[in-house]
């Protein structure tokens, strides 16, 4: 929605919250408005020479922690309060900023008796959090507050409503949706397709060392750690507010690579992390089960073996991650980077040359790109990046291409039958998705 404002964000926020929590506990939208005004003008400060990036928790300082788990993990958040509350001003949360690295921590904000607004602490531990979102963990610490916001660039907010990305105001554009387009759509069915390889390794394996398994009962994890690790990847050029491009095409026709190389290590590592993953997960249960049999002592080989492949799903995750990173830096290279239907790495800062351009592409509001969701454009409207993609995508249909901007937006791109689509504002953390999952053997 274009031509928002921060007081567009505050009406939505306070109807997500309408319909989540008791009326007696919510703000006036008065007070909304004035949290997401100075956070919006705040974004247009620097602090030191350098742009403010900080999240803030609206919380409660009488009541911080009104139902807590019956369980509390040792890394759970908590809230650390200050001595005397500090006024919220831009000037105020610019010099906190510093304090507070969004990747661990937040500044806990609030409202007085006058609906003025203040900064009355700190809140720990929000790494975990954010490694759950990002795929780089397998449980999260649930987020304090009523919803979180962060300013993560110039005229920038996110807001966090539990697990869940509920909007962006960028500029003047207000983000209300997001295109899953990674776990549903013809994209979705691209990336399953390519995850074959993994697949058929692990097909094998449960057969020869697990022959009591069904190999169905694991496709769905299989499909899972193959979308995980792409979405990873993306959120890792993200990171590095470079920009790039991804390309998966069966071949190098019309293609320049400056820097070939042959790249494997992802997809072995995955396949690895899968075994041991597995491996892991039929020991635990088989240790629970006689344990639930009233057993008094589980057997040396089942509890080394259970350690074993611990460790071994451990640090295969770990080689995963190193190889993303791998990749991804990358891309901070001119070009793009160029994979095979493996997701082997065959080389970056390539060049497409394609020339044939589509009349118009079609930007799809929809992960499943119906008819009816779909917008002619000019592809003369975007930028260099953008019109390679699409002329490479155009004349190569089976190609999936992918623009990561230096602001963090990812546009995909394929031909489905006689359109060029294009999709924007794609979901690559997991929110509330796994969150919801009934179980997770990883």
């Amino acid at each position: 929605m274009e031509n928002s404002r921060p007081n567009d964000l505050a009406l939505l926020v306070l109807n997500k919250l309408r319909l989540s929590r008791s009326s007696s506990m919510l703000p006036e939208l008065k007070v909304l408005e004035d949290l997401f005004d100075c956070l919006f003008y705040s974004s247009m400060c620097k602090e030191e020479s350098e742009l403010i990036k900080v999240t803030v928790t609206f919380i409660d300082p009488l009541n911080p922690d009104p139902a807590p788990p019956g369980h509390i993990v040792p890394e759970r958040w908590s809230c650390i309060s200050f001595d005397q509350r500090v006024p919220m001003t831009t000037k105020s949360l610019a010099k906190l900023s510093k304090a507070a690295d969004p990747a661990s921590s937040s500044l806990a904000v609030y409202y007085d008796e006058k609906g003025c607004i203040y900064i009355w602490g700190m809140i720990d531990q929000a790494m975990h959090y954010q490694n759950f979102l990002n795929y780089e963990s397998d449980t999260g610490s649930e987020q304090p507050g009523l919803f979180q916001v962060s300013i993560s660039d110039i005229g920038t907010l996110n807001v966090l409503f539990d697990y869940e990305l509920l909007a962006t105001l960028k500029h003047n554009v207000l983000v209300k949706r997001y295109l899953d387009v990674l776990t549903i759509g013809p994209i979705s069915k691209m990336l399953r397709k390519n995850a074959d390889f993994l697949k058929i390794a692990l097909q094998e394996y449960i057969e020869q060392i697990h022959p009591g398994e069904l190999y169905l009962d694991w496709e769905s994890f299989l499909d899972g750690l193959w979308i995980q690790t792409f979405s990873r990847l993306l959120l890792k050029i993200q990171n590095y507010q470079h920009g790039g491009a991804i390309l998966i095409a069966d071949d190098s026709v019309d293609l320049d690579v400056k820097y070939r190389i042959h790249y494997e290590r992802l997809t072995l590592a995955m396949v690895a992390h899968a075994k041991a993953s597995i491996d892991n997960f039929l020991a635990e249960s088989k240790i629970q089960r006689d344990l639930d049999g009233k057993k008094r002592s589980v057997s040396k080989s089942l509890y080394l073996k259970e350690t074993g492949s611990f460790y071994n799903k451990q640090g295969t995750a770990d080689e995963i991650k190193g190889a993303i990173s791998f990749i991804a830096s990358q891309t901070c290279v001119d070009g793009v980077v160029l994979f095979n239907r493996n997701m082997v790495s065959n080389g970056f800062g390539a060049v497409l040359r394609a020339k044939k351009m589509p009349r118009k592409i079609y930007v799809s509001s929809t992960a499943t790109a119906t008819p009816k969701s779909l917008e002619p454009h000019d592809p003369r409207n975007y930028g260099t990046r953008h019109r390679s993609m699409i002329a490479y995508c155009w004349n190569h249909p089976s190609s999936l291409g992918l623009v990561i901007s230096q602001d963090g937006d990812i546009r995909a791109f394929s031909k489905i039958e006689d359109k060029l689509i294009m999709w924007e504002n794609i979901k690559t953390q997991q929110y509330l998705t796994s969150r919801n999952q009934k179980h997770r053997k990883t």
